[in-house]
C-alpha cells in the first residue's frame, strides 16, 4: 500500500497518498462491531454510536438500513455510569462474559475521549475472537485542534503529509481557513461573518472557494500571508475582501491587501468592502494604491459585484 493513493468517503474522490503503514498482529474473528464516540453539537453531549455492521463505511449502513445504528449520550453533570455500558452491550448483541469486557471498553474509552480533548474516536471493526472476546481492532482517532497545545504526546503524531498546503499554511499564521471548491476566494474577519459572505456569493450564483477568517487582531503581515493563500488557489477567478471593522482595523487590512497584491500581483478582480474603524483611512489607501479594486458599499454590493466581474471575465476569455 505504500506509495499508492487509497480514496475513501474520508478523503474525497482525490484520495490520499499512504507514507505509513500500521500493521496489527493477525486476529482470529468470529463477528465485527462498529463502535464510536464524538462531540453531538445539537445536545452538547460525548454520544456513543454502535452498530452489529462493523468492518464496513458506516456511512453505507446509515444509508441502506439505518435501524441497524444506536446512539447513546453522556449528560457532562452527571458522566458516565455502568448502565452506559450495558446499554451498548446489549444493542450490540453481547451476552455473558462479553457485557462486562464492553461495560470496562466503554469506561475507559470515555476516559481517554475527555482527557486527550478528543472530538472522535471511530473503532471499526470491534470484533469478537472465536475465543469468545471483545477486541478493538482498529481505530480512528480525532483531536480538538484548539487543545493541541495540552497534549505534546499527540502533538507528536501530526502527519503534515495528510493535510491540506494552504490550510497548512495558514495555521501557522494563526489564520482560519478552510479549502472550498467554488471560484470566488473570500477574505472576511470574523467566523460568523464569514458564513454570511459565503451564503450571499452562493445566491448570487457562485460558489464560494474558500472559508476564510482573518480574526480580530490580525497584523499587515497575516493579512499579506492570507491574500497570498487565496491566491495560490488555481481555482479562484475573483477575490472578495469583505472587513467589518470593530478590534479589526480597516487600515490594517487595506495595507495587508496592498503590500501583498504588490508581492504577488493581481490577475483576477478583486471587490473590497469596508466598514467600521478606520474605514476612511482604509478606503483612502486602497484607492491611492493604483491597484485595479473594484469598491463595493455594502455586503449585497460586493458579493454582486465580485460575481459579475467573474462571469464578465469568464466571458471574455
Amino acid at each position: 500500500m505504500l506509495g499508492n493513493t487509497l480514496v475513501t468517503h474520508q478523503t474525497g474522490p482525490i484520495g490520499k497518498r499512504v507514507n505509513r503503514v500500521y500493521i496489527e498482529d493477525g486476529s482470529e474473528i468470529e463477528n465485527e462491531l462498529y463502535l464510536a464516540m464524538l462531540v453531538d453539537r445539537n445536545t452538547s453531549r460525548v454520544t456513543f454510536v454502535c452498530s452489529t455492521e462493523g468492518g464496513m463505511d458506516i456511512e453505507e449502513v446509515a444509508k441502506r438500513n439505518p435501524k441497524d445504528i444506536s446512539n447513546f449520550s453522556v449528560d457532562p453533570a452527571s458522566g458516565l455510569f455502568p448502565f452506559h455500558g450495558r446499554q451498548i452491550a446489549f444493542s450490540l448483541g453481547l451476552k455473558g462474559q462479553q457485557v462486562k469486557q464492553c461495560g470496562h471498553l466503554i469506561g475507559k474509552l470515555y476516559k481517554l475521549f475527555i482527557a486527550k480533548d478528543m472530538e472522535m474516536l471511530e473503532v471499526n471493526p470491534l470484533i469478537i475472537t472465536k475465543s469468545g472476546d471483545l477486541k478493538c481492532l482498529d481505530a480512528k482517532m480525532g483531536f480538538d485542534s484548539n487543545a493541541i497545545f495540552r497534549h505534546d504526546d499527540i502533538a507528536k503524531l501530526r502527519d503534515e503529509t495528510e493535510e491540506d498546503e494552504k490550510e497548512l499554511a495558514a495555521s501557522k499564521f494563526d489564520l482560519n481557513y478552510i479549502a472550498l471548491e467554488g471560484e470566488i476566494g473570500c477574505m472576511v474577519n470574523g467566523a460568523g461573518l464569514a458564513m454570511a459572505t459565503m451564503d450571499i456569493v452562493k445566491l448570487y450564483g457562485a460558489e464560494p472557494a474558500n472559508f476564510l477568517d482573518v480574526g480580530g487582531g490580525a497584523t499587515k503581515e497575516k493579512v499579506t500571508e492570507a491574500f497570498k493563500i487565496i491566491t495560490s488557489d488555481k481555482n479562484v477567478k475573483g477575490i472578495l475582501v469583505n472587513i467589518f471593522g470593530g478590534i479589526m482595523r480597516c487600515d490594517v487590512i487595506a495595507e495587508g491587501v496592498v503590500e501583498a497584491v504588490k508581492e504577488v500581483g493581481l490577475k483576477v478582480p478583486l471587490v473590497v468592502r469596508l466598514e467600521g474603524t478606520n474605514v476612511d483611512d482604509g478606503k483612502h489607501i486602497i484607492n491611492t494604491s493604483g491597484l485595479n479594486v473594484i469598491a463595493a458599499d455594502d455586503l449585497g454590493d460586493a458579493a454582486r459585484k465580485i460575481v459579475s466581474a467573474v462571469r464578465n471575465r469568464t466571458e471574455e476569455d
